[in-house]
Parts: C-alpha cells; sequence; structure tokens
C-alpha cells in the first residue's frame, strides 16, 4: 500500500501455552484449535420447500496438541500420573498468539482440560534430533477471549 498502513499477518512461531499453574512452559508445537458444530436436519410434513432444514446442532471440540523438548521440567508427566490414578483435577489454559515484541493478540482459553495422551520420545542413535514428549489435552469447550 502506498500510504503506509500495510499490515502484516501475525506469525505462527510467536506463541504460549497456559494450563492451569504452568505458565512459563515453552512448546514447540502446538496443534488441534479446530471446532465443529454438527447440523441438524429437520423438515415437517406440512412444509412447502421440498429439502430439509438444517439447525444448529451439537459443538464438538478437537483435542489440543502439543509437542516440546524434553527437559528437567516434569509437571506435565506428573499431572498425567495424577489422571492414570484417578485423581487429578482438571485444569483450564489457553494458548497465546503472540506479536513481534510477545504482545498478546489472540488468546484461545480452553476449559475443563485433562491430558488424554501422552508420548515420550523415539531413541536413535544414528539420529541427530531432540527429545521430544508429545501430549494431547481432552478440553469441553474453547472461547476466543
Amino acid at each position: 500500500m502506498a500510504n503506509g498502513e500495510r499490515v502484516d499477518p501475525l506469525r505462527g512461531y510467536n506463541f504460549r501455552v497456559e494450563i492451569g499453574p504452568i505458565t512459563n512452559m515453552g512448546f514447540r508445537e502446538c496443534a488441534g484449535l479446530t471446532f465443529k458444530t454438527d447440523p441438524v436436519e429437520y423438515r415437517e410434513g406440512s412444509d412447502r420447500q421440498l429439502h430439509v432444514r438444517k439447525l444448529y446442532g451439537l459443538r464438538t471440540f478437537d483435542t489440543i496438541k502439543l509437542t516440546r523438548g524434553i527437559i528437567g521440567d516434569r509437571r506435565l508427566w506428573e499431572w498425567y500420573l495424577q489422571i492414570l490414578n484417578g485423581a487429578a483435577p482438571r485444569r483450564d489454559g489457553a494458548v497465546i498468539l503472540t506479536d513481534e515484541a510477545q504482545q498478546p493478540q489472540w488468546r484461545w482459553r480452553f476449559y475443563e482440560g485433562f491430558i488424554s495422551q501422552w508420548e515420550g520420545p523415539s531413541f536413535n542413535a544414528t539420529a541427530n534430533e531432540v527429545a521430544v514428549e508429545k501430549i494431547e489435552i481432552c478440553v469441553e469447550r474453547v472461547e476466543v477471549v
């Protein structure tokens, strides 16, 4: 634009994740911010139109998938261990997209989350890779705030 009002999109590599009391943990990758509303088809016998109406149905939210390099911090594993033992609290959290100055621009807040899957690293003595852990957090609801 000639008038100098160019607005560039935000970068996908500037993000933070908060999970309950965990607010300072970095992740390499975050995926799964996918939401769906199922349609409900309905038609009455007296409708003149020969097609069904579409009504709003139930909303569903995908699991949030997180990947990070393994470090000495075991807070996610300890939370998952509580889940395995049947005594873990559900946690609220957020995925925050930031600008280049690390200022929050978008926040996807999730509610009633718990780890539904934990995956440890793959080991290969001939590879040159970082050991990573992957988790999936099942959530009941997500809102943009």
